[in-house]
């Protein structure tokens, strides 16, 4: 595997290894986040996608450090039969691929060496998010941190310095409604919601799997093309006429039966149902109106919206990390790394 020819000792490159993409951080010891990257990793593929995944971006590091942390989600996919099993060949893969010292975020136990992760698996599986929370719990007070990503949504409560979520694995947290399987990019649209206002009707959404999120946020402007990673949901491009024809097909229409002003309109009303639904969940945290909603992932913007609507402080977690403009974005982006990898030196400032 390809390795930066430069070592730089000073820093730790922060990892988080979902099940869609890889994600890296390199964060010097003075805290500041100098690199951030993200590359696609469909991991339901197999292993070999978090191979070409990691070489990917082991060989765009202008330098790398003999440290590395690591979180996950990638456990998850359907290539393992359950997710002890998936953090187990996470595990190895990564100690086997990475050199100098590697360690293991567990959020109950700390930072971990491989030989301790199978003691370890349940604290250590999709414990990303209590990273980020951590990590935002030592620059804010009171918040909620809300995170939306490609396919899911994290709503986590800081409160007095410290995580306060009511649930802590996945299970916990969809039952708590702290985790909310919908994101800007891969979400298949029949997630959002049943039926949606077209054309001055209230018509049925279909339930198959003919467009997703990112067809709406193309057609609203909110997502960039950096960020527009996955595959469509029919294979095709991601032109603005192809994710109009495919948010058609969710209505029971084609493209060619409306001009494509009325198919950003349906768009919005998408958009709409998404927001709604968060606000609802934000109502069962029942916090105080003063409480500033932290907004991190590439789907912040509607973590923006959702503040305006609820007249609400909003935060942007860019205006809390130390990192340049150039990395800014992407430090969002990529919240999980930068945590781990500041976290486990303490790296805060």
């Amino acid at each position: 595997m390809p390795q930066p020819s430069q070592i730089k000792l000073d820093a730790t490159l922060g990892w988080d290894v979902g099940g869609a993409h890889l994600k890296a951080a390199l964060v010097l010891a003075a805290g500041e986040v100098l690199e951030v990257y993200q590359v696609p990793c469909p991991l339901w593929r197999g292993m070999a996608e978090l191979e070409r995944a990691l070489a990917q971006v082991l060989v765009q590091l202008k330098s790398i450090p003999q440290r590395h942390v690591v979180t996950m989600t990638g456990e998850l996919v359907d290539i393992f039969p359950n997710r002890r099993a998936g953090v187990l060949q996470i595990t190895q893969f990564i100690a086997e691929n990475l050199n100098g010292e590697v360690l293991f975020y567990s959020a109950k136990q700390g930072f971990l060496n491989a030989s301790k992760v199978p003691l370890f698996t349940d604290s250590i599986a999709s414990a990303n998010w209590h990273a980020s929370a951590s990590l935002i719990a030592k620059l804010i007070n009171q918040a909620v941190l809300v995170d939306i990503g490609s396919t899911t949504s994290d709503l986590i409560l800081i409160k007095d310095g410290l995580v306060a979520s009511q649930g802590f694995t996945d299970a916990q947290r969809m039952r708590f409604d702290e985790l909310i399987y919908a994101g800007v990019v891969r979400t298949p649209l029949m997630a959002l919601c049943q039926k949606v206002s077209f054309d001055g009707h209230l018509v049925n959404v279909a339930a198959e799997h003919f467009a997703t999120t990112a067809d709406v946020y193309r057609l609203t402007g909110d997502l960039v093309l950096e960020d527009d990673m996955a595959d469509t949901a029919d294979g095709a491009g991601k032109t603005e006429h192809e994710s109009a024809r495919r948010l058609a097909r969710m209505i029971g229409h084609d493209v060619e039966d409306a001009d494509i002003s009325a198919w950003k309109r349906l768009a919005f009303e998408f958009r709409k149902a998404q927001v709604m639904r968060l606000q609802e969940t934000l109502g069962h945290l029942q916090i105080n109106q003063d409480v500033p909603l932290v907004g991190a992932g590439v789907g912040r913007f509607l973590v923006r919206a959702l503040a305006d609507q609820m007249n609400k402080p909003y935060l942007d977690v860019e205006t809390l990390i130390n990192t340049s403009n150039e990395a800014a974005h992407w430090a969002s982006v990529c919240l999980p790394a930068v945590a781990v990898a500041s976290l486990s030196k303490g790296n805060i400032s």
